[in-house]
């Protein structure tokens, strides 16, 4: 049985002000390294003159990044960490995780994102495609670090594509946005429709539930986070994110009908 370190939390029950799963990760990761009981690995695993016997996972982390740092040092210190979490379980699945956090956010902040897939999105699939890399790959293979990497980057580009074809599809069936609606709705009933009415009238339908009217509420137009509402209903920010797409999906597709029954 693995013990959890003194230093780890759980996402959810984290402070609700972390702004991405990116940014709750590295919370998690910076505590885990700075907390009553640092978390360490030995330091000749990626120095070779290091001025003590054990480093906090954060120094590991920077000296793995430095150009300096040799490739056989860095092979060596990937190949202990993926060791670790796959043996000991937590909490060093979570640095092997946070250990990549660096490289993805150069990779994410060089994607040709879409508009409408919202940044959060994907870093969180960045994250999930890691977590499932290290369990997967095989420990012998050549530069560990890039196949943890690739996973990720395969992950995202998948996630930009479906997203781009979604909203293609969407565009040639003239998808219906919710303010365009509400003119709309007010040309036919002879008076002011808001986006709440909407999804009121949504609810009465049928359409949707009440949960999923306040989570495209909350999170669309009030701008709540997602990660918010994530740890408020106990589930993952990306199950949270699919389940509010496949309840846009209902509104948009009843918005549709109503346009062409006028």
């Amino acid at each position: 049985m693995h013990h959890r370190h003194p230093a780890y939390r759980p996402t959810a029950h984290r402070e609700r002000t972390l702004r991405s799963p990116l940014g709750e990760l590295e919370q998690t990761f910076l505590a885990l390294a700075h907390g009553a009981e640092p978390l360490t690995l030995p330091a000749h695993l990626v120095c070779d003159e290091p001025d003590r016997a054990a480093w906090p996972v954060d120094r590991i982390r920077t000296h793995l990044a430095h150009p300096s740092t040799r490739a056989d040092l860095r092979e060596q210190t990937w190949r202990e960490v993926v060791r670790r979490a796959n043996a000991l379980g937590e909490p060093w699945d979570v640095v092997a995780v946070a250990m990549t956090v660096p490289v993805l956010r150069r990779m994410l902040a060089r994607l040709g994102r879409p508009v409408h897939l919202e940044r959060a999105e994907a870093e969180q699939e960045a994250l999930a495609a890691v977590a499932t890399a290290l369990r997967t790959v095989d420990p012998g293979v050549e530069r560990l670090d890039r196949e943890l990497f690739s996973a990720a980057d395969r992950a995202v580009h998948r996630l930009v594509y479906a997203a781009r074809r979604h909203a293609t599809r969407e565009t040639g069936a003239h998808a219906v946005p919710l303010d365009h609606l509400c003119s709309t709705s007010q040309a036919d009933h002879g008076e002011p429709v808001d986006e709440l009415t909407v999804l009121a009238r949504a609810v009465q339908a049928r359409v949707v539930d009440v949960a999923e009217a306040r989570l495209i509420a909350r999170t669309r137009l009030d701008g709540e986070p997602m990660s918010q509402l994530a740890a408020e209903r106990g589930v993952s920010v990306r199950q949270l994110y699919r389940h509010r797409s496949a309840a846009e999906q209902h509104l948009t597709a009843y918005l549709r009908r109503r346009l062409e029954s006028l």
